[in-house]
């Protein structure tokens, strides 16, 4: 068939790998060529342990002391407060016990088969080191903090990821990083971490064009015509819509309602002269800051800003994770390189993964929120599963868009 995928994220970049893979003609039509999707400054984190979907009675009763004028990572900024409103009320409705459980049920065995199918698809690229195995760290800066994040921990599914208090050399080897006393820690296996975004980006492009595919760069749209959907300039038999959070207007106009939001994250780089090479992640839950080592330079990450992707961003979150990094005393110095991007989530925190049952040639996939590159290559493979008609390696009843009814509506 001829495939248009709109979207060259991470994720529609792991569609048209498989796609193309199989034999298919596939064109993935993109309209920025900078490269500025969310899936090229995320934390690098293949998040395997986070099973427990965030719409959750948790999420909400912890809501008021995680604010971001309390202190916390999250932020409703009052301005945009038209755009998170009515994506909060959906979410809370999200989160009662059954809903929460059932969100559960469906992302376990999807992030089971997570890290084994991006080793599947890291093998095609011929890059062995880019995927690394080596787990990740959550630290705590009080002993208060440990005992309320181990328990939680404890409490929480975490799938097929593991963890165990971290070992006096592992404390050794994150003490030698930071000024502060850090009063406990863990280390997660079973997790994983991209070496480099932008070997990634550009093995998978690579890729892709090594197996027939082509980018075309353009602002897509989408329509629809005898019951099929059709993007105007492009011929295509099935087309993939993967555009990140521009998925839910370009899927208005095909009767479909997808209540997705920009929830941005905000990350902070500079030299990694000073960081150890082959460090994990560490996650200082504290401050709800990720800090990761790439290939030449470390990153910190951090905040869930609710709002509008064409907003500009907020200079004091940048600010925020500088003062982070001088409190802890962690050895990142400037000049920091600033970078605001937009996961695309969906009120109840699940992938949007299937087959229209509107317009009988549309696979859609996208909405995976903070998963987007843990759930890419699995994303994939089960699209190319989709295409051509035969079984999932993963249920996906749980991701059909149908879950929020039609016709258009809201996005």
């Amino acid at each position: 068939m001829k495939v248009a995928i709109v979207g060259a994220g991470v994720v529609g970049l792991s569609c048209g790998i498989a796609l193309a893979g199989a034999g298919h003609d596939v064109e993935i039509v993109e309209r920025s060529s900078a490269g500025d999707a969310a899936s090229w400054g995320n934390a690098g984190h293949i998040a395997t342990e986070q099973v427990a979907p965030l719409a959750s009675p948790a999420t909400l009763r912890g809501a008021a002391r995680r604010l971001y004028a309390a202190g916390g990572a999250l932020s409703l900024p009052p301005a945009m407060a038209g755009t998170w409103l009515p994506f909060a009320l959906r979410m809370a409705a999200a989160s009662t016990p059954r809903r929460f459980e059932a969100g559960k049920q469906a992302l376990r065995p999807l992030l089971a088969e997570a890290l084994p199918a991006w080793h599947r698809l890291a093998a095609a690229f011929g890059d062995g080191d880019l995927i690394r195995d080596a787990g990740h760290y959550v630290a705590w800066e009080t002993p208060a903090r440990t005992a309320s994040g181990l328990a939680a921990w404890r409490a929480a599914d975490t799938g097929t990821a593991r963890f165990e208090p971290a070992s006096a050399e592992q404390r050794a080897e994150i003490d030698s990083l930071t000024t502060r006393p850090i009063a406990g820690a863990i280390r997660f296996t079973g997790t994983a971490q991209i070496a480099d975004l932008a070997r990634l980006a550009t093995a998978m492009q690579d890729r892709f064009v090594q197996t027939g595919g082509r980018i075309t760069p353009l602002d897509a749209d989408l329509g629809h015509a005898d019951g099929r959907a059709i993007i105007p300039g492009v011929a295509a038999d099935l087309i993939v819509v993967a555009a990140g959070v521009r998925s839910g207007a370009l899927m208005r106009r095909l009767g479909h309602r997808a209540p997705i939001i920009a929830e941005r994250g905000y990350h902070i780089r500079a030299s990694a002269d000073r960081w150890p090479r082959d460090l994990p992640p560490i996650v200082f839950e504290d401050r709800s800051m990720i800090v990761t080592r790439y290939d030449d330079q470390v990153q910190a990450a951090s905040f869930v800003e609710f709002g509008s992707p064409e907003a500009p961003p907020d200079p004091r979150k940048w600010q925020r994770l500088e003062r982070h990094v001088a409190d802890l005393g962690l050895p990142i110095t400037g000049p920091f390189t600033r970078w605001m991007g937009a996961r695309p989530t969906l009120p109840d925190y699940l992938p949007a993964i299937g087959r229209s049952r509107r317009v009988d040639n549309l696979i859609y996939a996208f909405g995976h929120q903070h998963l987007g590159l843990t759930l890419a290559a699995i994303t994939g493979e089960i699209v190319r599963h989709l295409a051509n008609d035969t079984t999932s390696p993963v249920a996906i009843d749980s991701f059909d868009l149908e879950r929020f009814g039609g016709t258009g509506g809201q996005s």
